[in-house]
């Protein structure tokens, strides 16, 4: 969570571990404490938040969440706007990553741009040519983690098998090799095998939207050069170069762990005219 200012300032953040246990009720709880010491000190005129799951765009509410139980068919904005005194604007977070990075980040500059979040989960935001997201019909534009890269593969918590999510997500590298993410990175033959699964993904996303950059977010994607360099190696053997002449930038995220707190800032933004105190 955190609180910027009139002037592209971050003046506030606050840090805390998810209880995935504690569910939905254990977040709205932490959510509020926060906010209302913040409120002390500080007259909130909006709010933006990215949600770590599926939304319904138009009608602000949270379709489900794979990871954490208690969310599915949720109003969060509805439950929060009582606790904060104004109506909250939610969307995924990965598409509110895509705001972030795409006007304070590793995107500036570069549309249409698709930004990609490599943690626990998988997801994508799309930002098109005019700075906006595409979301598609049904919000579900973006969906990156749940597309079939082995038809026969390992069950998905989403149903389906072999997801992309399913094969690269930090939660699953965990449960299937008995190492954290961070650990599985530090080896350069298991990342020399691993980078094929995500190039596949990827190669998806290059082919459909063909975007100027692809940026990477997410705990995965701290991994840095040791990461990113046979990945990119990876992209350039998978995609047909003597076909596709389609560019293939692939950067890690400049704003780290606070690209969804700078996206949920434009998003407020975007919501209503003339902010001076924006909290996320």
């Amino acid at each position: 969570m955190a609180v910027f200012d009139g002037a592209d300032r971050m003046v506030e953040k606050e840090t805390r571990s998810t209880d995935r246990e504690g569910g939905r009720k254990w977040m709205l709880a932490q959510i509020t404490v926060v906010a209302k010491e913040w409120m002390q000190r500080y007259t909130f005129e909006r709010c933006g938040i990215g949600f770590g799951g599926p939304v319904h765009f138009d009608e602000q509410r949270i379709a489900m969440s794979t990871h954490v139980g208690g969310w599915s068919d949720f109003k969060l904005s509805d439950a929060l706007e009582p606790v904060l005194g104004l109506r909250p604007v939610m969307d995924n977070d990965a598409n509110v990553g895509a705001l972030g990075e795409g006007h304070f980040g590793a995107g500036r500059g570069y549309r249409p741009l698709f930004y990609m979040t490599l943690s626990t989960g998988i997801g994508g935001g799309i930002l098109t040519a005019d700075s906006t997201i595409y979301r598609g019909a049904d919000s579900y534009a973006g969906e990156l983690g749940h597309m079939t890269i082995y038809p026969e593969g390992k069950e998905c918590l989403c149903g389906s098998r072999g997801c992309f999510e399913r094969m690269c997500s930090g939660l699953w590298l965990e449960r299937d090799y008995g190492r954290s993410a961070k650990e599985l990175m530090m080896d350069p033959e298991f990342v020399r095998r691993y980078v094929v699964d995500l190039a596949r993904g990827l190669k998806a996303a290059i082919m459909i939207l063909n975007p100027a950059r692809i940026v990477i977010g997410g705990g995965i994607a701290k991994s840095g050069q040791a990461l990113f360099g046979p990945l990119r190696d990876e992209l350039r053997e998978q995609v047909p170069a003597g076909w596709s002449h389609a560019r293939i930038d692939v950067v890690r995220a400049e704003l780290g762990d606070d690209s969804v707190l700078w996206g949920a800032l434009v998003l407020a933004r975007a919501s209503k005219d003339a902010p001076q105190r924006d909290f996320t």
